[in-house]
């Protein structure tokens, strides 16, 4: 379904919540009170915003390679299956819940979507594949259009495939891996949907693909859990893209890389 026609061209933590002036009258004024307890919204929530991505905004849609907004910077695109929970997972990643439109009919998405985190990183929403009621030869177009945006686009820096954790590797899937290795694209693996398994199987599962992987010359590509629903994994997601949108500040990141 993916193919490349030609040679890739070379591509280029949270701290503590602080207390606020009024908290810390309140604190002076009550120190000696023992009972006393400030809830902040860090404390109720298990995964605080991220500061880069909470702000990211789409900003063009295209169906070939000439609609795509100008190829400077750099870029980490998003594909999957069409049922793997790709939209759910960008919403998540960016502490948004209408970024990405998700859709309980599979295969809404028919252009490359591009979405803006600064001023010159970007996250991008291919279109997915493998919906068995896209008529074949839309199917093929997709997979071309797909193919040609891997295979040209210089400020792409990495690939995020999101697989069902309940279906990972299918033959589509590892088709998508085989160009991203002769493309010379980094790749980094979502297991999706992580809440419908125990933690034993989905780390079971983790580990087979990690060995499929392996024995597959696709050693370099990675791979973690993650749930969309529950916000498992998404640091080590943020983490990720932070390496490859922002490899000047990965040194200092303290999250290490899945």
């Amino acid at each position: 379904m993916f193919t490349l026609s030609k040679t890739k061209p070379s591509k280029v933590n949270q701290g503590a919540a602080t207390v606020g002036p009024d908290e810390d009258r309140y604190l002076r004024r009550h120190r000696h009170a023992p009972s006393l307890t400030i809830a902040y919204k860090t404390d109720r929530n298990p995964n605080p915003m991220h500061g880069l991505y909470q702000n990211t905004r789409f900003i063009a849609g295209a169906t070939n390679l000439k609609g795509m907004p100008s190829d400077v910077g750099r870029e980490v695109a998003f594909a999957g299956r069409s049922n793997a929970g790709k939209s759910s997972a960008l919403n998540r990643i960016c502490h948004q819940k209408s970024l990405a439109r998700t859709s309980k009919t599979p295969g809404r998405t028919q252009q490359i979507n591009f979405f803006q985190v600064t001023e010159d990183r970007y996250l991008v929403d291919l279109p997915g594949y493998g919906y068995a009621r896209v008529p074949g030869g839309l199917q093929r177009e997709w997979g071309e259009f797909i193919g040609r945006y891997l295979e040209c686009r210089r400020s792409l820096a990495g690939l995020i495939i999101l697989m069902d954790i309940r279906r990972p590797l299918t033959t589509l899937d590892e088709q998508l891996l085989q160009v991203c290795v002769a493309a010379d694209i980094p790749a980094h693996i979502l297991l999706t949907k992580a809440d419908k398994l125990s933690r034993n199987a989905a780390m079971n599962t983790l580990r087979e693909v990690k060995t499929r992987l392996a024995n597959h010359a696709y050693g370099s590509t990675t791979a973690q859990c993650f749930s969309a629903l529950r916000g498992e994994g998404l640091e080590d997601a943020q983490a990720r893209l932070d390496a490859w949108l922002f490899p000047e500040n990965a040194a200092s990141s303290r999250v290490p890389l899945p």
